[in-house]
């Protein structure tokens, strides 16, 4: 999957938030759209297909941008590319706030299914029944039903594993309900790629690919969290927008030379080149702010 807009054209920007499609769409596009010959009276209705897919997907990943921006957390940018969609959201580092986040995409498409049904419903009583236009209507419901359901399954990075990582976060904390949900989302994504190769579903197989490649980041974040909650606190500072102590410690690095160091030891300033940066990076939220905004006091540690 794309893990940054190269290759990407920006489509359209919507409250304040850039929607950009992978230019390898268009390819899967043709392919899959040529695939579906037969099903309808013309291509034309294969292409609405297709289309219909993407909207629903893009209204999903809206779901996740707004629903985090609703917690207070940063909304960047949606892209959407083959398999899916992607929504780049940088929730505040809490449960409940990464929970809503998540939940928000997968209840898109539980809100859409009384409303498809409902377009079913009115195209039949207007004499629409047998026509390429309620055949569209049909597949659009069992395409949403289908990505609510594939979406919902406890695999990391679906929804469904970060869901239920969300909720093991409560019991277990950050670091350690990571690396529980992608413990089990290997074993999820390997017995999807066990269905792939006994099918010969080559679109199967390259998501399982991808769920596994994203299980295997996770836990490795896993593990630098781990290692970060067990550093000693700076008191006297905290991050102005997730509150979180920074560790003490060489957990920078400089962007020009590359070194580590510690930025609060030393002002922003990188002891080796002398770099000044002009803002510090949270750890823990990932978000960039001022030295001067962090300089108050730390009553409570945050939440591992």
């Amino acid at each position: 999957m794309p893990t940054s807009r190269s290759w990407s054209i920006r489509l359209f920007r919507l409250s304040g938030i850039d929607v950009f499609l992978h230019l390898s769409w268009f390819l899967v596009a043709v392919i899959e759209i040529s695939s579906r010959r037969g099903t309808y009276s013309s291509p034309v209705w294969n292409a609405f297909e297709y289309l219909a897919l993407f909207l629903i997907v893009l209204v999903h990943e809206f779901g996740h941008q707004l629903a985090c921006r609703q917690v207070g957390g940063a909304t960047n940018y949606i892209i959407l590319w083959p398999f899916g969609g992607v929504a780049y959201v940088n929730p505040p580092p809490r449960p409940g706030a990464t929970l809503w986040s998540i939940a928000a995409g997968p209840l898109v498409n539980v809100v859409l299914i009384p409303v498809l049904l409902m377009l079913g419903m009115l195209s039949r009583s207007l004499g629409g029944s047998g026509t390429d236009f309620q055949a569209l209507l049909v597949s659009i419901q069992w395409i949403n039903i289908g990505l609510l359901v594939f979406n919902m399954m406890p695999v990391y990075p679906l929804d469904g594993g970060q869901i239920l990582r969300s909720l093991l976060w409560f019991l277990l904390g950050r670091a350690r309900s990571l690396m529980a949900a992608t413990v089990i989302g290997v074993l999820g994504a390997v017995g999807l790629l066990a269905l792939a190769w006994s099918r010969g579903n080559t679109w199967l197989g390259l998501i399982s690919m991808y769920l596994l490649m994203n299980c295997w980041g996770g836990w490795q974040h896993a593990r630098a969290l781990w290692r970060l909650e067990k550093l000693p606190r700076r008191e006297g500072y905290a991050c102005p927008l997730c509150k979180a102590a920074p560790p003490i410690g060489e957990v920078w690095q400089c962007g020009q030379c590359r070194h580590a160091f510690d930025t609060f030891a030393n002002q922003a300033v990188c002891p080796y080149c002398g770099a000044r940066f002009a803002t510090t990076h949270c750890l823990y939220c990932g978000r960039q702010s001022p030295m001067s905004e962090w300089m108050f006091p730390v009553l409570v540690p945050p939440r591992a």
